[in-house]
């Protein structure tokens, strides 16, 4: 109860509530994209680990009607009033979630954004290794799916794999950048992984 109510004092939260907002993490995509122009209006987007909705909005509200944003999450997404928005049901470590991604983008996507998460077990080693687990499998979709020259998005847990982890994101991209935005709790280990030029 104690964390619920720390989590309602805090600023972000109170601000995604008075903008409507479904998340506090709508602040982050937004100084993030404040920061790395990463979305752009007319853009396909790909949001993945997309519960409960923010950066879908936020994603939506940038890219405009004439732009096109899917969700994906494991868990179903309350449909959002924005036409520009389609969520689809899978789980990114499933392969045929790739297929079916596929078939709902009306093409490659100029931007993929990943805010997945695992469940938090508290046993730093193993949350860390299913956020690389997560962040892999974004990557393994940027390759099927990512346009060239196109951008990602994708949080990480910092640990002992995370500079293995960069060096295969590295290799798929022109630049890559490491950013922590305002808006991420002190003391958080997650960090954003920025690519932009996706190479083909």
């Amino acid at each position: 109860m104690g964390g619920k109510k720390h989590r309602k004092m805090e600023p972000y939260y109170r601000l995604a509530k008075k903008m409507g907002y479904r998340a506090r993490s709508a602040f982050k995509l937004k100084q993030l994209n404040d920061r790395y122009a990463l979305l752009r209006r007319g853009n396909i987007v790909l949001d993945l680990g997309a519960a409960p909705g923010g950066w879908l909005q936020v994603a939506g509200e940038i890219v405009g009607e004439r732009g096109f944003v899917l969700g994906v999450d494991i868990q179903p997404i309350e449909e959002l009033p924005l036409p520009q928005l389609r969520t689809i049901i899978g789980d990114i470590l499933d392969p045929s979630t790739t297929t079916l991604i596929s078939e709902k983008l009306p093409r490659k996507a100029d931007v993929i954004l990943s805010d997945a998460s695992p469940k938090i077990t508290g046993v730093w080693d193993v949350d860390h290794a299913r956020s690389i687990e997560l962040a892999e499998a974004a990557i393994a979709i940027a390759d099927r799916v990512l346009a060239p020259n196109g951008r990602m998005l994708v949080k990480v847990f910092q640990g002992r794999t995370f500079e293995e982890f960069l060096r295969k994101f590295k290799r798929r991209f022109l630049f890559t950048k490491i950013s922590k935005p305002h808006a991420s709790r002190k003391g958080s280990a997650e960090v954003y992984v920025i690519g932009i030029g996706h190479r083909t």
